[in-house]
């Protein structure tokens, strides 16, 4: 079994107000065979194994790690369908309420979306982006703000628990949404989901499971400012080598971190260390076993050494923090934007298959090791608070504007209205 070790968050959580019954599809609903209940029974026990042998924390923050197994035994054998099992999996990994531990559940023979895509900006959530051709397209707007989804009450505290259940635990053939337009009136819609059936394939696990659902990395010349838009910390020594030895010919980097859900530790420690001309030291790592310093060794002669802005928003998390604190607390350069997610740790993914003929494989993340930052303090749970705040308003979307990257362009002495920085990095929708 091979472990991953990654700085990603992709999940949260607070699960509990999302157990109750749902509408389910008609093969969610379908009775349990006897090999489905005894896989899910597998699944607890591996997780809770995996759990018991990993987890940073010996004391588990105060909860008692069998006790709670014995619980979530029996609500698994109780539950009516592999949906309800996998909630409850989830729910029991969702008690350490921490944000790097979570069940990666069985890739599903059929792919699907929503049509749209929405975030949190500051403390209200806005739909950003909607695809063409979906009934999502007739229905929803950029800059609508959503106030409530499939029931929920949309909030930045319970919004990745949300995006997690409907995600990847409970995809929904309907969803239901409360808007209010930029222009002030209230709607309430209906979007059809489209899901489309798929021959079921062993996928590797880890972040590279999410990189499938964010745009490419992108890097844009301008005047003499480099801005790369780096959707996630998932790239090779190669690719990180060549995107530096470009910013190098320019007096800016503009690093566009905004929905970076953060990635492998080795990108993150590469990055750093062509940004400094000195090893810099990212925190300690706080193992069940030991504390010992982080650092990324600098590059030396290749280093970056112009002016560094870095961008982030409220999806930037773990890894994309990291990079955006140290560059803070070194005073390397500025950050602008919102403040941050706050999911900080390290974790490893360890997979597991069951079966032979038809075999079933899904994951558990751990965290296995806390992180603590030079200044003697945790991003977990806080976040990265920008140097400047600045957060584009329900009119600003709808129009296409981006004023944080304009106001990028403007430190960087760039000629770059809000529309054309808007323009700059449009939404690439992967095929299904």
């Amino acid at each position: 079994m091979l472990a991953t070790r990654v700085f990603c968050a992709a999940v949260p959580v607070l699960l509990c107000a999302l157990l109750v019954p749902s509408a389910l599809t008609k093969a969610q609903q379908t009775a349990l065979s006897k090999g489905e209940r005894d896989r899910n029974r597998q699944i607890l026990n591996d997780a809770y194994d995996a759990v018991k042998e990993h987890y940073y924390d010996r004391n588990y923050h105060g909860v008692d790690l069998k006790a709670l197994h014995s619980e979530y035994a029996t609500k698994v054998e109780e539950s009516e369908s592999n949906g309800q099992a996998f909630r409850m999996i989830a729910a029991f990994l969702g008690k350490l309420n921490d944000s790097h531990t979570f069940f990666i559940p069985p890739l599903r023979p059929y792919s699907f979306d929503y049509g749209y895509r929405m975030q949190m900006i500051g403390d209200r959530c806005f739909v950003t982006a909607v695809r063409p051709g979906t009934d999502a397209e007739a229905k929803a707007h950029v800059g609508d703000q959503v106030l409530n989804l499939d029931g929920y009450s949309v909030n930045r505290t319970d919004f990745r628990a949300l995006s997690y259940y409907l995600g990847e635990l409970a995809p929904q053939p309907m969803s239901s949404l409360d808007l209010l337009t930029p222009g002030g009136q209230k709607e309430a819609v209906r979007i059809t989901v489209k899901f489309e059936k798929k021959q079921e394939v062993i996928d590797a696990f880890g972040p590279w499971r999410w990189a499938k659902q964010v745009d490419g990395s992108r890097q844009v010349v301008v005047g003499d400012a480099t801005f790369w838009k780096m959707p996630i910390f998932l790239a090779n020594d190669s690719t990180v080598d060549h995107l530096f030895s470009s910013a190098r010919q320019h007096k800016t980097l503009i690093l566009d971190l905004r929905g970076n859900p953060g990635g492998a530790g080795g990108t993150l420690e590469r990055m750093l260390g062509y940004v400094f001309d000195h090893d810099v030291k990212i925190g300690d790592r706080i193992t069940r076993t030991e504390k010992r310093p982080m650092v990324a060794k600098s590059r030396g002669g290749h280093v970056f050494s112009g002016n560094l802005i870095v961008l982030i928003d409220a999806q930037s998390a773990s890894a994309a923090e990291l990079f955006a604190r140290v560059v803070q607390l070194e005073k390397r350069g500025v950050v602008l934007g919102d403040r941050s997610s706050g999911m900080v740790m390290e974790a490893q993914i360890y997979p597991y298959t069951q079966g032979l003929a038809n075999v079933v494989a899904y994951a558990i993340e751990v965290t296995e090791a806390d992180l603590t930052m030079t200044d003697g303090k945790s991003l977990e749970g806080n976040g990265v608070v920008p140097d400047e705040i600045i957060l584009p308003t329900a009119q600003d979307l709808a129009a296409g504007r981006d004023p944080v990257l304009a106001r990028a362009a403007q430190l960087a002495h760039v000629k770059l209205d809000p529309v054309e920085a808007g323009e700059m990095f449009p939404v690439e929708w992967a095929p299904l």
